[in-house]
């Protein structure tokens, strides 16, 4: 497979199959390392291009969500031949940008092409239609029954916002996008400024890849801009959103939708402290290695995953603080490591300088000298009465590689410091076999926590996969029913349509007598691929 190695930078708007720009080109591209530009230019869209590109989605709706699975299916896995194409120079430019090392780019670009084959084997398999049938029951007494039938059909063009923290997997051709133009769903996507030539190539790539399997000009649209949000949310042709980032920007965008004429769903991942309850007999029999665990992950990244672990608890013995004292020797040790951008690092620093005014919050670890344009791992302790008052400053993420320790008195303190816990992405338990016994109770309270609950693991590693859930109650998410990671992020962009008495000409192929797309379909109560009207359809 040929790499593509050369590269056209023209800072231009994706719209309607089009490069586009007005104005001079004013946003200008930084290198994560020191801040400096990376010499390139990218223009900021006007109301009128963000107008064109939700336009152009729209249009290419009318179009796009006619396709069949398997088209569609061939336009993902025709995208991930193109991201597995991109070759050195993509990496060259990432790596400015994000000051990402080039293993991690390449893992997160093999991540990104994954989805998008993930999805297209989603879309063949035929489990994407929902098909549900209750045929009519015209002897049914006292009133007959219609004949009804279920399928799932795109929501409509979804505005993606791209994340900071994941240049390939959650922005351009993230998963998101993925889900949605598996869906059904065009998508005008939202650039993030810290990584516009990161975005600009993957765009390429997803350009080529609709040129080639000739897919409606407008399927794929994407903007750059710092302040362009709101009027795209507010759109009259987006149908819902996706985002990753903060809790202000992504509530911000949740009541912006709320308050149009016609309200849209807002899928915001936004905060999580990700809790981590370190159980006894865990703590007795290997205290010190759990801390070295602890420590790898909550700095893995520079601390820039939203799934890090921030927040460890223990029940107070004397292996809980010998495990304190052996967290401080690993954060101490710990060297500092490069942001993502300087304004994530400030993020970073303001966050701690909020701790450091708390008085019920304690430094335990890591230089307090700022170092330029770097992060230096931190460690700190917090009251148990923190928890116990559900204290707002405790449960903000602040993100980079720190993370907080509370020790609580017994396990009755522990049940109610939990129970104060706002939503999270995931909890997190450490436990021997000795330790289940009393697990239970602790446990069902962080599924009520938490979408996704390890035991004896670290939450940093989020697998790619049908089972997976990256979502949780609110502030992790603004709708805790989703998830925006494996197979199942597909329905946030799909909404299910009942055909009642349908003409037999007029019904798609996923609801016709014949199954000719032989689906397993809920037929009368019962999962069956039969056909209607024969015997093993008719039970």
């Amino acid at each position: 497979m040929p790499t593509h190695n050369t590269y056209a930078l023209r800072g231009k708007q994706f719209i309607g199959g089009q490069r586009i720009a007005s104005g001079n080109a004013e946003l200008i591209s930084l290198r994560a390392d020191n801040n400096q530009p990376t010499g390139y230019r990218f223009h900021q869209a006007s109301i009128a291009e963000i107008d064109a590109a939700a336009q152009a989605a729209a249009r290419a709706f009318s179009a796009y969500c006619q396709t069949s699975a398997e088209q569609r299916a061939d336009f993902l896995a025709a995208i991930a031949d193109e991201l597995d194409a991109l070759g050195e120079a993509f990496f060259a430019f990432a790596t400015q940008e994000t000051a990402l090392p080039l293993p991690r780019l390449i893992g997160e670009r093999a991540r990104t092409s994954g989805q998008m084959r993930l999805f297209a084997e989603l879309l063949r398999s035929g489990r994407v239609h929902g098909a549900r049938i209750d045929c009519a029951q015209t002897e049914r007494t006292p009133q007959p029954r219609p004949d009804l039938r279920q399928y799932r059909v795109a929501i409509g063009p979804v505005a993606v916002f791209g994340a900071s923290n994941f240049p390939l997997a959650f922005s351009t051709a993230g998963g998101d996008t993925a889900a949605a133009l598996a869906a059904g769903c065009p998508v005008v996507f939202k650039a993030h400024s810290g990584h516009m030539i990161t975005a600009e190539l993957t765009a390429q790539a997803i350009e080529r890849a609709v040129q080639k399997q000739r897919m409606p000009a407008g399927v794929f649209n994407m903007v750059f801009g710092s302040s362009i949000g709101a009027d795209l949310v507010q759109h009259p042709a987006i149908q819902a959103v996706g985002f990753t980032g903060s809790l202000q920007g992504g509530r911000a965008l949740f009541d912006l939708a709320m308050r149009r004429p016609q309200p849209i769903p807002v899928f915001a991942e936004m905060s999580s402290i990700n809790p981590v309850v370190v159980l006894p007999q865990a703590l007795a029999q290997r205290g010190a290695h759990l801390a070295k665990e602890l420590v790898a992950s909550f700095t893995l990244g520079c601390g820039q995953f939203c799934t890090k672990p921030g927040l460890i608890i223990g029940q107070r013995s004397p292996a809980f603080s010998q495990l304190i004292v052996d967290l401080q020797a690993q954060v101490n040790a710990c060297p500092p490591q490069p942001m993502l951008n300087a304004g994530t690092r400030d993020h970073y620093l303001s966050g701690l300088q909020r701790w450091v005014q708390h008085p019920q919050l304690r430094h335990l670890a890591g230089s307090r000298v700022e170092q330029p344009h770097l992060a230096v791992p931190q460690l700190y302790q917090a009251d148990i009465g923190l928890l116990l008052n559900a204290d707002p400053l405790l449960q903000e993420e602040v993100f980079g590689p720190v993370a907080i320790v509370v020790e609580v008195a017994d396990r009755a303190q522990l049940l109610a410091a939990v129970e104060n816990l706002q939503g999270q992405l995931t909890a997190t338990l450490l436990a021997e076999q000795e330790d289940l016994g009393e697990a239970s109770e602790l446990a069902q309270l962080l599924i009520h926590k938490a979408g996704r609950v390890l035991f004896n693991g670290y939450p940093t590693g989020v697998e790619v996969c049908e089972a997976m859930v990256h979502g949780g109650p609110y502030p992790a998410t603004s709708d805790p029913r989703g998830t925006s990671v494996g197979t199942l992020a597909i329905e946030r962009f799909l909404r299910p349509v009942c055909l009642q008495n349908y003409p037999a000409a007029l019904l798609p192929p996923a609801l016709q007598d014949s199954n000719p797309l032989n689906l397993l379909r809920l037929v009368n109560g019962e999962y069956t691929r039969a056909a209607l009207h024969s015997p093993a359809a008719m039970k």
